[in-house]
C-alpha cells in the first residue's frame, strides 16, 4: 500500500540504494511511476505492506515501510531486490553495490569504491568535515537525521 513518505513514522524501516550516476529528469519520471505501482501492490505473506519512497539527489532511492501492521518478510525483501535488480538493467546503474561510496563535493555528488575513498582520505582529498552519505541508518528518524553527515559522525571515520 503506497503512502507519503512524509507520512511513515519514525520508526519505519528504510533501505537505501545509491546509484552511481544521476537519474535523467526522463528517466526519474518512469522511476517514480515503477515504485509507485511496485509499493501498491507489495505484499507480505497476502498482507499489504505501508510503505513509501524518496528519490534524493536524482541518485538516491529511500524505500521505508511502516511495521506497526505488517513486517517485511524474507519474501517481501527478495520481491524488493528483484525490483531493484529490474531497475539497474532497465538503466544500467548499480544500485545494490555496497562497497562504494558516495559524498559531496561542493553541490556536486561524487562515488568512489571504498579503496579509492580509503586512498583518498589517507591522501587528505577528503576530510573529517567532508559531507558523506551513511546507509547504515536503519529508521525514517536515523535517516533523516543522521544519512548526511561530516564523515567524522558516520563510519567513514576510521578512514580519517
Amino acid at each position: 500500500m503506497l503512502t507519503d513518505f512524509s507520512n511513515l513514522p519514525d520508526d519505519a524501516r528504510v533501505w537505501i540504494y545509491q546509484a552511481n550516476r544521476s537519474f535523467t529528469p526522463h528517466e526519474l519520471e518512469e522511476i517514480r511511476n515503477e515504485l509507485d505501482a511496485f509499493l501498491k501492490d507489495w505484499t507480505a505473506h497476502g498482507s499489504n505492506l505501508k510503505a513509501g519512497y524518496e528519490i534524493r539527489y536524482k541518485r538516491f532511492i529511500v524505500i521505508a515501510l511502516d511495521q506497526s501492521q505488517t513486517s517485511a518478510s524474507g519474501c517481501s525483501i527478495d520481491a524488493s531486490v528483484r525490483f531493484v535488480q529490474h531497475l539497474e538493467k532497465k538503466y544500467d546503474v548499480q544500485l545494490l553495490d555496497k562497497m562504494n561510496v558516495s559524498y559531496k563535493q561542493g553541490e556536486y555528488i561524487a562515488y568512489k569504491p571504498l579503496a579509492d575513498f580509503k586512498k583518498m582520505a589517507k591522501q587528505k582529498a577528503v576530510s573529517p568535515k567532508t559531507i558523506v552519505f551513511n546507509h547504515l541508518v536503519t529508521n525514517k528518524e536515523e535517516y533523516q537525521e543522521h544519512w548526511e553527515v561530516p564523515a567524522s559522525e558516520s563510519w567513514h571515520a576510521r578512514f580519517m
